[in-house]
């Protein structure tokens, strides 16, 4: 399996807060069937300002210290990205890593907040895609306003955006509503990816391995495999042979 959004990097955001945690962290994915990762430190305007440059040379650090270690998965880097108005100045200046290209148009991890919708989102979703970069929304199933009002699931589709779920969302662990808003995505086609947003050891592991088996009884086996090998390789493909 391929996991296309991690907090691994140690000490960079609010994910592994040391490199010894972040050998864990690679350790557990390994054993759970996970043979790639890529690393997406938040970038946060105000809150975590990592750039291309810093995230890079903790990925180095990180992929010496797993080889050291014997540790297997196949490590790249990108980021989460929170929408902000200031994101427009970071990609006229080719500062945002992308997360992977897809159809020749480059892909940005699009993290929306948890409590609502942001106002002008639509436009900055479409003022990007006339940059030619397509929009991954990571965990839309755990923002408030779409737990609330499935409209917006329609209108990011509408936008162009796709969609990746949690795999802790699918087994219940964020709550009712963002389980029943996972399933009924997946019931309808609407998932593209699947993935752990793994940040700690105990309280968000990268565990993929029981939320596979439950989009398998709940799809099949081909759909689970293309929701958690295939569209992430295809995405991430371009990260791993660099």
């Amino acid at each position: 399996m391929i996991d296309i959004h991690t907090h691994i990097l140690p000490s960079i955001d609010d994910g592994a807060k040391d490199l010894t945690e972040s050998l864990a962290l690679l350790k557990l994915a390994e054993n759970d069937g996970i043979t790639h990762m890529v690393a997406t430190p938040h970038i946060h305007v105000g809150r975590f300002n990592n750039s291309i440059s810093v995230i890079n040379d903790n990925l180095a650090n990180l992929q010496q210290n797993a080889k050291n270690e014997g540790i297997n998965v196949k490590l790249a880097a990108a980021a989460e990205v929170r929408l902000d108005v200031e994101l427009m100045a970071m990609v006229m200046a080719n500062k945002l890593p992308f997360i992977g290209e897809i159809a020749g148009k480059n892909v940005l991890l699009l993290e929306l907040p948890h409590s609502h919708m942001p106002q002008g989102y639509d436009k900055f979703i479409q003022w990007l895609a006339k940059q030619n970069i397509r929009v991954i929304i990571p965990h839309p199933e755990r923002n408030r306003d779409i737990q609330s009002n499935l409209y917006y699931i329609e209108h990011l589709k509408q936008l162009g955006c796709d969609f990746q779920l949690t795999a802790s969302s699918i087994e219940g662990e964020w709550g009712e509503s963002a389980q029943t808003i996972a399933l009924q995505m997946l019931k309808d086609g609407l998932v593209n990816y699947v993935a752990s947003d793994a940040h700690s050891v105990k309280r968000r592991p990268p565990i993929l391995s029981q939320a596979r088996k439950t989009v398998a009884q709940l799809l099949g086996e081909e759909q689970a495999t293309t929701l958690f090998v295939t569209n992430p390789l295809q995405l991430t493909e371009c990260l791993f042979n660099d």
